[in-house]
C-alpha cells in the first residue's frame, strides 16, 4: 500500500518536468498552451479540478516519501493554486497570465524553471521511502 501511494506523485512530478522543460525552451510555446485553457470557463475548471487533484496526490504521497512535510507543503500549495484560480475567476486569472506574457521571456523561463525544479525535487522524494529515523519519529 506505501508504494501505491508514492505512485500518486510520478504523474505530478512528470507533468512538472514536462511543463518545465518545454516552458524553458520555448516560452512562447507554453504561454500559446495556456491560453488554449484558457479559452472557456469550461476548460478552465476542469484544469483547476486537475490541479487540485494533483496536489492532493502529493499530500497522499507525503507520509511515505524521503521529506514527508516539504511534500506535503508542496501539494497544499497546488491544492490552494487550484483554489485561488477558482476564486479570483478566469477573468483575473487571465489577466495575471497576460500581464506575464508582457514581461520578458526571463520570468517565463523562471517560472518554467521552479516547474522543472519541482518536479525533480518530486521524483527525488519519492524514489525512495523514509528513512529509518523518520519512521521510527512518526511512531
Amino acid at each position: 500500500m506505501k508504494k501505491d501511494m508514492r505512485i500518486a506523485a510520478w504523474p505530478v512530478a512528470l507533468l512538472s518536468i514536462i511543463v518545465g522543460v518545454a516552458g524553458v525552451i520555448s516560452p512562447d510555446g507554453g504561454m500559446a498552451f495556456r491560453r488554449l485553457y484558457f479559452a472557456t470557463p469550461g476548460l478552465f475548471y476542469a484544469v483547476v479540478a486537475v490541479r487540485s487533484a494533483m496536489g492532493f496526490g502529493l499530500i497522499l504521497a507525503a507520509p511515505h516519501s524521503r521529506w514527508p512535510r516539504t511534500l506535503r507543503v508542496l501539494g497544499a500549495v497546488v491544492c490552494l493554486q487550484g483554489l485561488a484560480a477558482t476564486l479570483l475567476g478566469v477573468d483575473h486569472a487571465r489577466a495575471i497570465m497576460e500581464w506575464q506574457g508582457m514581461q520578458r521571456h526571463a520570468l517565463l523561463r523562471a517560472g518554467a524553471a521552479v516547474a522543472l525544479a519541482s518536479g525533480g525535487f518530486i521524483v527525488f522524494a519519492v524514489t525512495q521511502g523514509p528513512s529509518a529515523e523518520q519512521r521510527n519519529a512518526a511512531q
